[in-house]
């Protein structure tokens, strides 16, 4: 399977019709549909507009990252972890676990492949998807971008003032690239914490922007055991919001009253509030005690960013070296999917469970904010839904492939 380091792509011609689901993204997500798709006999095609799989984790994680779930949460369907590997893989362990789950399913995505327009065709029944070379069609379309697809940078009054660098998460690698200096974090979810932990053990002085409540769960695990485990364990027996409590009273037991150091928690439980907003719960794997002892400085919202700093909300003025926006991700969808099944921020309109499927051909994958357990369920009912129908056309052809230049050729000749 071709890691992001070979860059150099071989020439791929589709001049014939191939019976295929059109699948975009090579991510996670898009990898695991793909494979329970070939499980049943159906074949696809996967269109990635980078130069390899899962290129959020080759390209956009920094250096220090682990899985922040057992791996046994973490698994695609059909294909383990290799049981050698750590509990908390590391970024480079997934991406491994990845890469070898592709060559296991002959999984091999088109890439570089940027997907500029898809639209569904309601006089011939089939999905357009255009992209900078070709047009495919084909009559089922799964979206795998997922809601991490690009980087979100939110609106801050003088931020384009700052002399000093600013960098989105997305750009981190290790902090000692910021070695003796003042670092400024702008959010206090699982890569704001994870940043500022790791910036302070490279000599810099990081200073984490908590703007909202922070859902800190409690550590990774409690006596050895993850957190995440025992509360999917105790919702088999027990209703959610039970859970929630249960969860919330072992955080104040573990970590204390956090609110006097400026992480203050929701009065909604943790996983209602990941299900309600995506939000994933501050799992902690050594922040906060720092935060206790002051190494991590906690700030209020940040009201105006000046040439050399930032102004507070609640009043002081301090002065950084560097920037760094920890404000999360995205979905893409809205800037290239036309379908009314998505809302304008790219999610699905219809609720988990039932998001994985629109009319017309049309799945989604990824969607659910309930990572990847959640992708591999849904890539399960995708691929069943499909091969059904697979086995009543089989006889057809369901996908072709036009290049533009072609295209345009023939309608300057006529």
């Amino acid at each position: 399977m071709r890691s992001c380091k070979d860059r150099e792509q071989d020439p791929q011609t589709l001049l014939e019709d191939v019976h295929k689901p059109i699948i975009v993204g090579a991510g996670p997500s898009g990898l695991a549909a793909s494979a329970c798709l070939s499980k049943l006999g159906v074949p696809s095609l996967i269109l990635e507009k980078s130069d390899c799989i899962a290129s959020l984790w080759q390209y956009r994680t920094y250096d220090r990252l682990k899985l922040h779930l057992p791996k046994l949460y973490c698994e695609l369907p059909l294909w383990g972890f290799p049981e050698h590997f750590p509990k908390y893989p590391t970024k480079h362990q997934f991406i491994l676990y990845m890469e070898a789950y592709a060559s296991h399913f002959s999984i091999r995505p088109k890439f570089n492949q940027n997907v500029a327009k898809a639209e569904f065709d309601p006089i011939h029944g089939f999905w357009r998807v255009q992209t900078q070379e070709f047009q495919y069609i084909s009559r089922w379309l799964i979206v795998a971008t997922g809601e991490n697809a690009e980087s979100f940078v939110p609106d801050i009054v003088g931020l384009d003032k700052f002399k000093g660098s600013v960098l989105h998460s997305s750009e981190y690698k290790s902090g000692s690239d910021f070695r003796n200096q003042r670092v400024l974090v702008v959010g206090g979810g699982n890569s704001g914490m994870e940043l500022s932990l790791d910036l302070w053990r490279h000599n810099a002085t990081p200073y984490m922007v908590v703007r909202n409540t922070v859902s800190t769960c409690s550590p990774r695990e409690i006596f050895g055991f993850s957190t995440f485990g025992i509360a999917m364990s105790l919702l088999k027996w027990l209703p959610l919001r039970l859970v929630d409590k249960l969860l919330l009273l072992i955080a104040n037991l573990l970590l204390g009253n956090t609110d006097h150091l400026g992480l203050r928690r929701p009065k909604t439980g943790p996983i209602e509030l990941k299900n309600i907003t995506g939000k994933t719960p501050v799992l902690d794997v050594g922040a906060l005690s720092h935060i206790k002892s002051g190494n991590i400085k906690v700030m209020a919202s940040v009201k105006e960013i000046t040439k050399t700093g930032a102004k507070f909300v609640d009043g002081p003025e301090k002065e950084f070296d560097s920037i760094i926006l920890a404000t999360g991700y995205r979905s893409n969808v809205p800037s290239w999917l036309k379908s009314e099944f998505f809302t304008k921020k790219g999610i699905p309109k219809t609720p988990f469970p039932d998001g994985w499927k629109g009319g017309n051909g049309l799945y989604t994958v990824g969607f659910t904010k309930r990572g990847l357990l959640g992708t591999a369920s849904e890539a399960i009912k995708i691929a069943k839904d499909i091969a059904d129908q697979w086995r009543a056309i089989n006889d057809l052809s369901e996908i072709s492939v036009i290049p533009i230049s072609s295209h345009l050729e023939k309608s300057q000749a006529t």
